[in-house]
């Protein structure tokens, strides 16, 4: 089974605050999620968009294509620097609590990633734009405990 999850993240001040927006699909379905924060990074939110994609996934075993406009992100998988930071105990490197949590959420999957330019007119990335920056300014707004707790970042 393939599924494709695209994402976007987005803060309005870095920091400041921000959101998510996420388009899982799989064959003809489609489901979309989005949240906001009240005080957070873009690096985080963009992060935050693949975990929540991965983490709506209800099986295992899935082959997953990620889409994301995030270098960060991207670069960060499929250039190894995960790896890296992983063997070195995420010395000195921010959101280590995301990628933990990345790190969980993609071991039950075949997970790839591909980067596309943002704002670009894909439809879809141009959606999840839409989605995180309606959730960063929408009300109630979570707290992204770790970033607030400043032992992340």
């Amino acid at each position: 089974m393939h599924v494709e999850i695209y994402t976007d993240g987005a803060a309005q001040g870095n920091p400041g605050p921000g959101g998510y927006g996420v388009i899982l699909k799989y064959g003809d379905k489609v489901k979309k999620l989005a949240k906001g924060f009240r005080l957070t990074t873009n690096n985080r939110m963009e992060l935050m968009a693949v975990i929540a994609g991965l983490e709506a996934l209800k099986k295992n075993g899935l082959d997953v294509e990620v889409i994301s406009d995030s270098r960060y992100v991207v670069d960060a998988v499929e250039r190894g620097w995960l790896s890296d930071w992983v063997k070195k105990n995420f010395k000195n490197k921010k959101n280590r609590d995301l990628w933990e949590r990345f790190l969980q959420a993609s071991s039950k999957h075949r997970v790839k990633f591909k980067w596309i330019k943002g704002h670009n007119d894909h439809p879809y990335n141009e959606m999840c734009d839409r989605m995180a920056v309606e959730a960063a300014s929408s009300p109630p707004l979570a707290v992204d405990t770790g970033y607030e707790s400043g032992l992340y970042n």
